[in-house]
């Protein structure tokens, strides 16, 4: 699956709000080195150089067409093709940052502690990931997959288990000295209607979907799913949809 920087910025000022109020969240400590796993076109990077203007700021992301708009975007910084559930660095870092980009990938029980070990003694895991599985957004590409003509292609199609709050607390409370966690739901106002519901989720959820589709049955599924949208999130007066987007966070320091 590629990943497209211009479909996933269409909405980045949304996009970008639950990584301000991530990093925000970080404890103020001397923060020397940073990372942000999973950086994307470079938005949640920008806002982690903003919070620690005096570290050294990494980006890395596994798309080579997310790294070339971060590098555009921020030339002053360094970026790096990486695959996250294969990342060693040489040296630990003081803060991770891994904005939208853990969900995509499995065995959280494993890769949370990883990533804990690779930071400083008292050195800030933070990490935001979408919690809507169970919203209609997703629930309804599942049906469109599985009762579609393209059911053999995508129909067994699920993306990578969500875990609980309590079940991150738990496990990272054993590696960690403190673990805050909290799950916040945005609405965010997308005024395209009910066409820009389905182009957001063009540029995240609906990709495992869409990847296997020749271009005749991406326009049928992508027609099917929008009338499902349409009947799942009611328009205000003026024809913007409300999207309600629930998101798990969580600060963890070792």
């Amino acid at each position: 699956m590629t990943w497209s920087a211009q479909q996933y910025s269409m909405f980045e000022q949304q996009r970008t709000r639950p990584v301000r109020d991530l990093v925000a969240a970080i404890p103020v400590t001397n923060v020397r080195t940073a990372v942000d796993l999973g950086c994307g076109p470079g938005n949640s990077t920008e806002v982690l150089a903003q919070r620690f203007p005096q570290a050294v700021v990494t980006g890395m992301d596994s798309s080579d067409d997310m790294l070339v708009n971060a590098r555009e975007r921020l030339p002053a910084l360094n970026f790096e093709l990486t695959d996250i559930g294969t990342w060693h660095p040489a040296q630990p870092f003081d803060v991770i940052l891994a904005n939208a980009s853990l969900q995509w990938l499995p065995d959280h029980a494993t890769l949370y502690p990883h990533l804990v070990n690779q930071l400083t003694p008292g050195g800030t895991l933070a990490v935001q990931t979408p919690d809507n599985l169970d919203e209609p957004a997703h629930r309804l590409a599942r049906e469109v997959a599985a009762q579609g003509p393209w059911a053999s292609k995508i129909g067994a199609v699920k993306h990578n288990e969500r875990h609980t709050a309590s079940f991150y607390y738990e496990l990272l409370s054993r590696h960690c000295s403190t673990v805050d966690v909290w799950r916040t739901t945005y609405h965010h106002p997308l005024a395209g209607g009910h066409g820009a519901v389905v182009e957001w989720f063009k540029g995240s959820a609906l990709r495992p979907f869409l990847a296997p589709l020749d271009e005749s049955e991406k326009s049928a599924f992508l027609d099917a799913y929008l009338a499902r949208i349409t009947q799942a999130y009611p328009a205000l007066v003026d024809g913007t949809v409300l999207l309600p987007f629930p998101r798990l966070f969580i600060i963890a320091t070792r």
